[in-house]
């Protein structure tokens, strides 16, 4: 039996959203400096983190939604983003001042009959669900990046009850001396 699709949750008291202890930024919604907004974050991610350029990659995706569907692109808008790295994890919360992600449940529906499609190779039917095009969407959009985000942060990617706060959880594999542990043989 196939595992079932994940879906992307709502959960206004999801522990995830806990903001103790984190760093904070706060950025205008200028599109070009994307990439610069995630490095300054990305800076004090440790060097042992695995996988750096994923996260860098994922911390941008999640960013650009923000700006672009969040805020759309308004610079008077601020983009918020609360951090915490270790060793072990990246727990992230990204708030944006739009209205929220309005068409989710069409989203997790979109990818529940994808992930069918995808895990009985029927790759046919499966080019109608290459990309999710919501009502305001544009040529450019088709949710990859949440594709991508539910398999990446696999310690949670949680929406707040508004849908314009997202919080999210990776976790990175204990090494102890160099050895690996035994959930990474």
């Amino acid at each position: 039996m196939a595992p079932a699709a994940k879906d992307i949750q709502v959960n206004e008291n999801s522990p995830l959203f806990e903001k103790t202890g984190m760093l904070h930024k706060e950025f205008p919604s200028d599109f070009r400096q994307i990439r610069y907004f995630t490095l300054l974050i990305v800076q004090s991610a440790p060097p042992d983190i695995k996988e750096i350029n994923l996260l860098e990659q994922q911390i941008s995706e999640v960013i650009k939604n923000a700006v672009k569907h969040g805020n759309k692109c308004d610079p008077e808008k601020k983009v918020r983003v609360w951090y915490d790295f270790s060793p072990e994890h990246a727990h992230l919360i990204v708030e944006d001042e739009g209205p929220g992600f309005q068409d989710l449940e069409k989203w997790n529906e979109f990818n529940r009959k994808r992930q069918v499609l995808l895990e009985g190779n029927d790759f046919e039917a499966l080019a109608e669900y290459v990309s999710f095009r919501g009502e305001r969407a544009d040529d450019n959009d088709g949710g990859n990046a949440l594709f991508a985000a539910l398999e990446y942060w696999d310690g949670g990617f949680v929406f707040n009850s508004k849908r314009n706060v997202v919080a999210m959880l990776k976790r990175f594999p204990k090494k102890r001396r160099g050895v690996k542990v035994e959930s990474e043989k």
